[in-house]
């Protein structure tokens, strides 16, 4: 009866079931075996629905998506060039900076490509960059900023890392501020190549003007404060990180439907609705692979991954670059969070068992998630971008590889100099 239900799992998840289904009829069948009542699947979704930190996702996502509703792009991306034009090549920095805050407010790659795509695209053409660089800049930034507070990815490691409960403690926080440096360090090794490339004052400037910076500040003067309201009341100690998104929520309503105006209240609704349709998602595949993971604790499968691994692989430098090849491929073929609620639980195990930092941990499965969703060949931006852009494919592979060479070195310096994740919190 075991292998007959493992050979139906396997037709069904080939004939493209949900994620969600596949993972309950492993749980199932893997509790059935050992004798197990099968009543602690729906304890494993209780538990992680009663999460009191788990109330943070829903009220982020929705915020991101009410932001994404607005004009606040146009606000944020002249915002930035009022600062950072007159630097050379500034408007391509303009780019990297604005799409990784926007990705990490809204916590969707695929919404930071159309939103700001529209605004970025003919913008950089305009400015003398070639249509090759500045597809590949906007595909590529695209998914920068998740590493960035108030990113849901980010906090949706930290959620399941927490229940593992592998021995190494540490809060949401520590992920907060353990983000900092890497997306700096990507941001300025984008920017350095960006420079390099466009050395000789090919691309003009766009001068510093005062007046500029002032009508870009009023005009975003309600979402200013906005990031200082999450940084500042988490790392204060002012909000706990749950009680931090309810007023995040709250003052986005109030900024984008009562003093912008751009959202009207018969449009909260749907947005609510689209919001939490995403989040309904993530907690029912969360709950499900929760309870799969228990199977695999029980059955000791991370400790045999481990044994394996240490008898195969002995170094810690060995095993970060197949955790990269492995987390690489994985970003190209799967979403991002149902990377985490499936990967997470069976590679931080075993990271531990290498003296990796779980927070380490994070930050490179994350950096790399960046990376994967412009891979060739089935990378999600790849296709976001070829689809609102209206190119093929292949001339988008081309565009991106240059942008993700420059991230891979960055990855590399990520992985194998802890200091970058870990330096601000020890």
């Amino acid at each position: 009866m075991i292998w007959l239900g493992v050979v139906l799992l396997v037709i069904m998840a080939a004939a493209g079931a949900p994620l969600f289904a596949v993972l309950m009829g492993a749980a199932m069948l893997g509790f059935y075996s050992a004798d197990i009542d099968l009543a602690i699947i729906a304890i494993e979704l209780y538990r992680i629905v009663d999460t009191p930190l788990l109330v943070a996702l829903p009220l982020f996502t929705f915020s991101g998506y009410l932001l994404s509703e607005s004009k606040t792009s146009t606000r944020l991306v002249n915002l930035i060039q009022s600062l950072f034009g007159a630097l050379p090549s500034g408007l391509a920095i303009v780019g990297f900076v604005a799409c990784a805050i926007f990705t990490a407010l809204t916590g969707a790659s695929g919404v930071t490509i159309v939103a700001l795509g529209a605004l970025l695209l003919p913008a950089l053409q305009a400015a003398g960059f070639s249509e090759r660089y500045s597809m590949g800049l906007v595909t590529t930034s695209g998914s920068l900023g998740l590493l960035l507070v108030p990113s849901v990815p980010l906090i949706l490691y930290g959620v399941i890392a927490q229940q593992l409960d592998v021995g190494e403690p540490f809060t949401i926080v520590d992920l907060f501020i353990a983000g900092i440096v890497p997306l700096c360090l990507m941001l300025g090794l984008l920017s350095a190549w960006t420079l390099w490339t466009h050395r000789g004052g090919v691309i003009p400037r766009v001068p510093f003007k005062p007046v500029n910076v002032w009508q870009a500040v009023k005009a975003a003067r309600w979402e200013l404060p906005l990031p200082f309201i999450v940084l500042g009341g988490v790392f204060s100690g002012i909000f706990a990180v749950s009680e931090a998104a309810a007023v995040t929520a709250l003052y986005v309503i109030i900024a984008e439907v009562f003093l912008y105006k751009e959202v009207s209240l018969k449009q909260l609704p749907a947005v609510m609705v689209e919001s939490m349709k995403m989040v309904g998602g993530i907690l029912l595949i969360l709950g499900i692979a929760l309870a799969f993971t228990n199977y695999l604790v029980d059955a000791e499968v991370p400790q045999l991954l481990f044994a394996f691994m240490q008898e195969h692989v002995q170094s810690p430098l060995g095993f970060l670059l197949l955790l990269n090849i492995l987390l690489l491929a994985l970003g190209a073929v799967l979403d991002i969070f149902s990377a985490i609620v499936i990967m997470v639980p069976l590679l931080l195990p075993v990271a531990v068992g290498y003296d990796i930092h779980p927070v380490h941990l994070g930050i490179i499965f994350l950096a790399n998630m960046q990376i994967g969703y412009f891979t060739p060949p089935v990378g999600m931006n790849l296709f976001i971008a070829s689809y609102r852009f209206k190119k093929p494919l292949t001339e988008l592979y081309s565009a991106t590889w240059p942008f993700m060479l420059v991230l891979l070195i960055a990855l590399l310096l990520i992985t194998y100099v802890p200091v970058l994740s870990l330096g601000l919190i020890q």
